[in-house]
């Protein structure tokens, strides 16, 4: 067990299983977090109770054990106006450690709840990026109070990162790095770095400049520790680097890290000076990122986030389902031209929602392929037709498979007649998803738009469409309905 004191409530704070028996106890934080980081039920009921009350003092022992991830956690299981009066009685906690773990919309509601004096001081604890990201979304008048508050040299910082465009290299790049000249010998690098007050906390490697302040090599750290004093130190730094414009978006950007295998890079501005450093910790941040805002958009859930204001997430996800009510109408006249046909034979109603879901399933496949291939930067206007013709060829056999099967089936239920129309039909309408799954993303990012967000309402209406045609279609053209 840990000879770490325990507080008295440490029970109430999270719910954590007993240690095994002859297992070594290695629960983190005092035995307060479990393997999903769960804070109690009853914890966080004796919070609201204490809260409620009014007693700031049993909320504050009550709270104040706790890791700050686990703070911002409790922080977001409480509603809004209760979040205030809880920071307010545990404002000594509010540090900057539990505000880089918190919500993006429950960061920014407490920071627009603080006074600018309060959120200035957090800042000034974070790094430059994690202090643009603090302050990027508040309205302009509440930046310009924060900014006021700052020490100049913060200012002067957050102020040049607010001037590039969100989710660019420049908004999201470490401005701590180690920059020497190439004239210097190793050990005099050692030195530096030995003496130096004003370096980064962290860092991977230094960075060489000339004169104008451009990179010209990087150094890591390993190479330096086992290289003689008395070398040079552009003997041995590597002068081939991949450096990254201050402009770039943050997707190319993790798409370098991830092709060039790197740990850290150098950001330039226009003029090619160094000005700051991206390292893979925020690159990992990216691409988790992405990822989740890529599916949400697919599926026009907006951003998703569970913490979103009531108000946006319904503008963001109800224009997308009018757009689908719209699309799905193209469908639904298509049906009412084959209305006599369905009167006359009933197996045509039963059959036909069968052909459009495997033909929006098939589109919905091509499409995710598609969207990555985009995203990653595989499918660019060079490949295009090559990847179009490979995945006709793929979406064909898919139908050719799912047609036979489901031509049997019906030719046993029904007639082999009807069991003929409705394989044609699904090869036609498979072939068709597999078309639309590559031009429908490909015609968005021709146009600039990002892929993920319509595709999937256009490529569903085009499935539907053609199945319900091509199936009643040719139902009506080879006799089978009148």
């Amino acid at each position: 067990m840990s000879d770490q004191p325990r507080h008295p409530d440490d029970d109430l704070l999270l719910e954590t299983p007993p240690a095994e028996e002859g297992r070594p106890d290695d629960r983190i934080d005092d035995e307060r977090m479990d393997e999903e980081n769960t804070l109690k039920r009853g914890f966080v009921r004796a919070v609201r109770d204490a809260l409620a009350a009014g007693d700031t003092g049993a909320v504050y022992d009550l709270v104040e054990p706790l890791h700050p991830a686990d703070v911002a956690d409790l922080l977001e299981l409480f509603e809004p106006d209760e979040r205030h009066r809880l920071a307010a009685a545990i404002t000594d906690l509010m540090t900057s450690d539990v505000v880089a773990e918190l919500n993006d919309y429950v960061r920014d509601e407490m920071m627009e709840a603080l006074p600018a004096e309060a959120v200035a001081q957090i800042a000034e604890q974070l790094e430059t990026d994690d202090a643009v990201q603090l302050i990027e979304d508040l309205d302009e008048d509440d930046q310009r109070a924060i900014l006021a508050e700052l020490d100049p040299e913060d200012r002067i910082a957050i102020q040049t990162a607010l001037a590039y465009p969100e989710e660019t290299a420049g908004r999201l790049m470490s401005r701590e790095f180690v920059a020497v000249p190439g004239h210097i010998t190793v050990g005099d690098l050692i030195d530096y770095l030995r003496d130096g007050r004003d370096l980064p906390d962290d860092f991977l490697e230094v960075f060489v400049v000339d004169q104008r302040h451009h990179p010209v090599g990087t150094c890591q750290l390993s190479w330096i520790l086992r290289t003689p004093r008395s070398i040079p130190l552009s003997d041995v730094m590597k002068r081939d680097q991949t450096l990254i414009p201050a402009t770039l978006d943050q997707e190319e950007v993790a798409l370098m890290f991830q092709k060039y295998g790197l740990i850290s890079a150098a950001v330039v501005d226009e003029d090619g000076r160094l000005v700051g450093q991206m390292t893979v910790d925020d690159v990992v941040h990216i691409i988790a990122e992405e990822a989740g805002e890529d599916a949400l958009l697919m599926s026009g859930a907006g951003e998703g986030d569970i913490n979103e204001p009531i108000r946006e997430a319904y503008s963001s996800r109800v224009r997308w389902l009018i757009a689908n009510l719209g699309t799905a109408l193209v469908a639904s006249v298509i049906i009412a031209m084959f209305g006599a046909a369905i009167e006359q034979l009933v197996a045509l109603a039963v059959l036909m929602p069968i052909v459009a879901s495997i033909g929006g399933n098939a589109g919905t496949q091509t499409m995710a392929v598609t969207v990555r291939a985009i995203a990653m930067n595989q499918l660019t206007r060079t490949n295009t037709r090559r990847i179009l013709w490979r995945e006709f060829r793929v979406a064909m056999l898919n139908g050719i498979t799912i047609a036979v099967l489901i031509g049997m089936a019906t030719g046993a239920v029904f007639t082999p007649r009807l069991g003929g129309v409705i394989a044609a039909a699904m090869v036609v309408n498979v072939a068709t998803a597999g078309l639309a799954g590559v031009l429908v993303p490909v015609a968005f990012d021709r146009m600039r738009q990002d892929p993920a967000v319509a595709s999937s309402v256009f490529v569903t209406m085009i499935t539907d469409s053609m199945g319900f045609f091509a199936f009643l279609g040719l139902a009506v053209a080879s006799g089978v309905a009148g």
